[in-house]
């Protein structure tokens, strides 16, 4: 059987156990993107409840990268002090915890950012508003704004960083079929599909160098027709790794998935847990790269389970968390009852009347 609070390393980066809290958005921050102390609590609570690793919220790189209100931002200087004063909360509750670094693309707030979204492709028929198509110089803007974030993080004290390229979202979408309809470099076959992807993890690493954890967040397919496919996914896992990746982050889905998306609801039973786990269990054979497992884990057993059999070696979780922040030393107590997260999806109400994330049964947070 697994020892699933046996310390393990990613990149020299030393994790109590295999539990990682997945990054979500919790509607908490400035007006800014700057951190404030709610949502400082919220990431010490996680480190008290004693997740191993802590992966922010996702955190936009530029102005024009925001997906919605009150998200994190890492696009300025300005913002370090609560990245900063984040970091330590969570080091001083001897948490571990890294940055995700995000940038919303064709799915960014257009009366956030003040203008039309920007587009891998401009697609007729899949937004009723307009989007920006990117320009090669573009690219090379938000590349930089990549490896600049990176940079503040590691400055701030983040024990490392993680690229958001899933559900969706601009670098996912670069990968994606759905939306890349380019006839440059960056689209057509997958190897030219990931090739922004692939600029960004060189940019940040030139940045943080060597001995700094990065990580990706990636799907393994998208569940929408002509979507990025499992077969594309492991093709670009395998340019991670020998790109330099430390470890990755397995979901899928993307924003507009229905019932397939990032987040399902009615996680009832064991069968339905782990739902990428097949997935995993390929990119995790291909690659050689730790793999983290998101996508409805619930149960400590499955979490044993999953981990002694290979398929990851880390188990992500978002929901119960919400709920429960400290499910993890509840289960390391002998108490190894599933998360009682019922995954309805709820607490994202809250944050959309912009009152925060919260498990509005539990009543955690609100």
């Amino acid at each position: 059987m697994a020892d699933l609070f046996k310390e393990t390393r990613i990149n020299g980066m030393a994790l109590a156990n295999r539990f990682v809290r997945s990054a979500t958005w919790e509607g908490m921050a400035g007006d800014d993107g700057s951190a404030t102390p709610r949502l400082i609590d919220c990431m010490v609570a996680l480190a008290r409840g004693g997740v191993g690793l802590i992966i922010s919220s996702h955190t936009y790189v530029h102005r024009n990268g925001q997906a919605g209100p009150m998200q994190l931002g890492v696009y300025s200087d300005d913002l370090l002090p609560g990245l900063t004063a984040m970091a330590d909360a969570v080091h001083q509750n001897n948490g571990k915890i890294v940055l995700q670094l995000a940038h919303a693309g064709f799915f960014a707030d257009a009366r956030l950012i003040g203008h039309p979204p920007l587009a891998v492709s401009n697609i007729a028929g899949i937004s009723k508003s307009p989007r920006t198509e990117l320009t090669l110089e573009m690219i090379g803007q938000i590349v930089r704004a990549f490896a600049e974030a990176a940079t503040r993080a590691k400055t701030a004290g983040f024990d490392g960083v993680q690229i958001h390229s899933a559900h969706g979202y601009l670098l996912s979408q670069f990968l994606s079929p759905a939306f890349n309809h380019r006839t440059d470099a960056y689209g057509g076959n997958i190897e030219n599909r990931a090739r922004a992807l692939k600029d960004v993890l060189r940019a940040v690493r030139d940045a943080v160098g060597p001995d700094y954890p990065v990580l990706v967040k990636m799907n393994c397919r998208d569940f929408i027709d002509n979507g990025l496919t499992p077969e594309d996914s492991l093709q670009v896992g395998r340019m991670l790794a020998q790109g330099g990746i430390n470890a990755i982050e397995l979901s899928g889905g993307v924003l507009t998935g229905g019932k397939l998306s990032p987040s399902r609801t009615g996680i009832h039973s064991e069968e339905k847990e782990a739902y990428f786990r097949q997935e995993a269990k390929a990119m995790r054979e291909q690659t050689g790269v730790p793999l983290i497992l998101v996508g409805g884990n619930r149960s400590f057993r499955v979490a044993e389970e999953i981990v002694s059999e290979g398929i990851a070696d880390y188990i992500s979780m978002s929901r119960p968390l919400i709920r429960e922040p400290g499910l993890i030393n509840r289960w390391k107590s002998g108490n190894l009852a599933k998360s009682t997260c019922i995954s309805d999806n709820q607490c994202f109400g809250p944050a959309m009347a912009g009152e925060g994330i919260c498990c509005v049964t539990e009543k955690t947070n609100c």
